[in-house]
């Protein structure tokens, strides 16, 4: 698997996610960094505009030892001529720079390839439309997402759409890893998101920093619904613009 920004956490929590079903070893790369010395089945690239350069780089690299497959949402897009397979999800394209529907539909559809029942994944998004966010987010200074396993990737995506949306401090780490070092920079001004289940013992020592603690019963997917509203709440306090933030664009072009 490889992807850039949004697109490799998406790939993270489906490597993941495939593995532990049993469908062989799988890897998740930023397509930068993939390595070409390694020989695997299959590649699958995602990428929601088909032109990140890097991916079309690395495909068009990787399509001489390996067969390829790529995901997108755009009809016609660069992709279409250096994968040997094409998958796109024109109806989950979006006008935003910053990505919320993309990920969240292929994430869904993926679980579901994988044999996941889904079926409730509606109801539990509906009520992260409702769950009220943390009380006050605006005032915290320092944002921090955890997860484990395949909430790993969720959690990188949050906090890399709370860095995109409202250009807030924002991390994400392994819930077991959080307790070397990241835990020190929690306070009274922190707040740290856990995706599915925390570790032994780790809430109970993230609130003695006196860290907001916010931990959900719902599923982690819909969880990121509810982190995508906090980052949508938090660019709307600052008078930010959170479909163009400053920095960014909606694919990146290198030349």
């Amino acid at each position: 698997m490889i992807g850039c920004g949004t697109s490799w956490f998406v790939a993270q929590a489906y490597a993941v996610l495939r593995e532990t079903a049993g469908q062989g070893e799988t890897d998740a790369f930023t397509a930068s960094e993939f390595p070409l010395t390694r020989r695997y089945d299959r590649v699958m690239a995602i990428s929601r505009s088909g032109t990140t350069t890097e991916i079309l780089r690395a495909l068009s690299q990787i399509g001489h030892v390996s067969k390829t497959a790529a995901i997108t949402a755009v009809p016609g897009s660069p992709l279409r001529d250096l994968a040997d397979d094409v998958l796109t999800l024109e109806f989950a394209d979006e006008q935003s720079v910053v990505q919320t529907r993309f990920p969240t539909t292929l994430l869904t559809l993926l679980r579901a390839h994988l044999g996941e029942d889904v079926s409730a994944l509606p109801a539990h998004a509906e009520r992260a439309l409702s769950v009220p966010l943390p009380e006050d987010a605006d005032g915290f200074r320092q944002f921090t997402f955890l997860g484990s396993g395949w909430t790993l990737g969720l959690a990188n995506e949050a906090a890399l759409k709370v860095r995109e949306a409202a250009q807030a401090w924002a991390e994400s780490y392994s819930g077991m890893e959080y307790r070397h070092g990241p835990i020190a920079i929690a306070d009274i001004a922190s707040l740290v998101w856990v995706f599915g289940d925390a570790p032994h013992g780790l809430l109970d020592e993230v609130r003695a920093t006196g860290a907001h603690v916010e931990v959900s019963l719902l599923d982690p997917l819909a969880e990121l619904v509810r982190a995508h509203r906090l980052a949508i709440s938090l660019a709307a306090r600052r008078g930010l613009d959170v479909d163009t933030p400053r920095n960014l664009t909606r694919s990146v072009i290198l030349t």
